[in-house]
């Protein structure tokens, strides 16, 4: 575990230099991971779009900035990615905004695809589901928790929508898109900030 956690940290990148690499590959009809069709560079298109507005408009609430400016300690949010990826495109953003109000977080972000040992040890019901946000002591890179890869009211309607139908497909997925759209990225800031506040009141009660 230790070694795959370093190997996704030195093949990581800061929020900004993800976006442009992301953006690069889509310039030449290509994008991130080992599949390539062009229904992912259509996903790529579209997320790109979200992802663009979110940067805008997202706004993180009052109550989850307190929480966050009072951390105590440091943390690195490592989280697993692609661009193909409609939850990533919705929840990046939202993580990115909450890293930057504070100096006690760093974020970094790895393709799921180049990290294989590491997405392995955070699967979802078996599957490599991503955005996976992996909490990590800056010291000694010791996992203290995890995140992903949806918010729980995201994962109940897909698992709503699963047992009704019994698949995916792309109503499925617009549903999903229209559920970020009116939640605002506030569920995403209240499961981490909770995480993060928590973290904090275990690493604290064993002192």
């Amino acid at each position: 575990m230790k070694l795959a956690v370093a190997e996704g940290l030195l093949k990581s990148h800061s929020y900004v230099k993800y976006r442009s690499i992301v953006t690069a590959l889509l310039q030449n009809g290509a994008v991130s991971g080992n599949q390539q069709s062009e229904d992912l560079v259509h996903y790529t298109k579209l997320n790109e779009a979200r992802m663009n507005r979110l940067d805008k408009k997202i706004a993180v609430t009052e109550d989850h900035i307190h929480k966050l400016l009072a951390l105590k300690k440091n943390y690195i949010w490592l989280v697993l990615s692609e661009g193909w990826c409609g939850d990533a495109a919705q929840i990046l953003p939202v993580l990115n905004k909450m890293a930057t109000l504070t100096k006690q977080i760093e974020l970094k972000v790895a393709f799921r695809d180049e990290n294989e040992p590491l997405m392995q040890q955070f699967l979802t019901n078996g599957a490599r589901s991503i955005p996976k946000l992996i909490v990590l002591e800056p010291e000694s890179n010791k996992i203290l928790g995890s995140w992903g890869p949806r918010p729980k009211g995201a994962a109940d309607l897909i698992t709503s929508y699963k047992r009704q139908y019994g698949t995916i497909d792309e109503t499925a997925k617009t549903e999903l898109q229209l559920w970020y759209l009116h939640d605002k990225g506030l569920s995403v800031q209240k499961e981490v900030v909770d995480l993060m506040v928590e973290l904090e009141r275990l690493i604290y009660s064993k002192r």
